[in-house]
């Protein structure tokens, strides 16, 4: 609608009728055709915000720590399993000296009887706006900590609920990203126990050490749990899940709309499950 307003506009100031009419028609093209990117992209407000890359990845990365923080306390206390996930997620983020201090700090004021998570994630929200794909990974991210000791608590599901809800997904698509996260949890565990079995053998010792997911190490159920898609999903059904998913989770993209650096490793493992995933259902076809 506000393509065809300013289009007819300003075409009428420099062209009178013959300028509204070309406006209406160029404003038209641009409402039907480019406002889902241009929303994506943040509408017209980050025009006039002087919103600052820096910025957004800094309140990305304490808030993040900060709602893991209130996540991992909900139970009463911080758990041993919550207190090494979140320093393995620091570890994986090669955070050092300051920035782990930071991230410490953020996770620390997460637990305080003070805290607000309601005026965190409003915070949140209200800066990265309609960056759908950012707010869906801090929810995910939220999931994982919940996630880390392979049971969802009571308490734990209320509070994503709530801020699934405070970010605007509906409960549907939670429902969707839980159920995602639960069959990515699986396949990361039995990576975990297939990189154990293969600890001892020759081609382990002289590689790496660091096992890519592989197609081969997954069943069918698995793959289309991963990619969201029940038993009857057709081929294009997976196309069409896999394309939405990798580009949800494309780690430079998610960069540039306000994902600090450092967890950039997150958008790439993910994107890593995705891939193994979608291998393995083309090779199934």
């Amino acid at each position: 609608m506000w393509g065809k307003i300013l289009g007819f506009c300003f075409g009428f100031m420099f062209g009178k009728i013959f300028g509204a009419i070309l406006g209406l028609y160029l404003g038209h093209m641009f409402d039907k055709s480019l406002k889902k990117d241009f929303d994506k992209a943040g509408g017209f407000s980050n025009l006039f915000k002087g919103d600052d890359v820096n910025e957004r990845q800094a309140l990305f990365f304490s808030s993040c720590f900060a709602v893991m923080g209130h996540i991992a306390k909900s139970n009463g206390r911080v758990s041993e399993t919550h207190i090494k996930a979140a320093t393995l997620f620091m570890d994986e983020m090669g955070l050092k000296g300051e920035e782990r201090r930071e991230a410490q700090q953020a996770f620390q004021s997460g637990k305080d009887s003070d805290f607000s998570l309601k005026d965190t994630v409003y915070d949140f929200k209200e800066r990265f706006a309609k960056r759908y794909d950012l707010l869906q990974l801090f929810l995910e991210i939220q999931i994982q900590m919940a996630f880390s000791d392979g049971v969802l608590a009571a308490q734990e599901k209320q509070l994503l609920q709530e801020v699934s809800k405070q970010l605007g997904v509906s409960k549907a698509h939670f429902a969707f990203v839980l159920k995602r996260y639960q069959a990515e949890f699986n396949f990361r565990q039995q990576q975990q126990r297939f990189r154990q079995q293969q600890s001892q053998s020759s081609s382990y010792r002289e590689g790496s050490g660091h096992h890519v997911p592989s197609s081969n190490d997954m069943n069918r159920s698995q793959a289309l749990a991963l990619l969201g898609l029940n038993k009857d999903a057709s081929q294009r059904d997976i196309k069409l899940a896999y394309r939405k998913l990798m580009a949800q989770h494309h780690p430079d993209k998610l960069v540039s709309q306000g994902l600090p650096k450092h967890m950039m490793e997150v958008a790439v493992k993910k994107s890593q499950d995705i891939q193994a995933a979608y291998e393995y259902l083309k090779k199934a076809a």
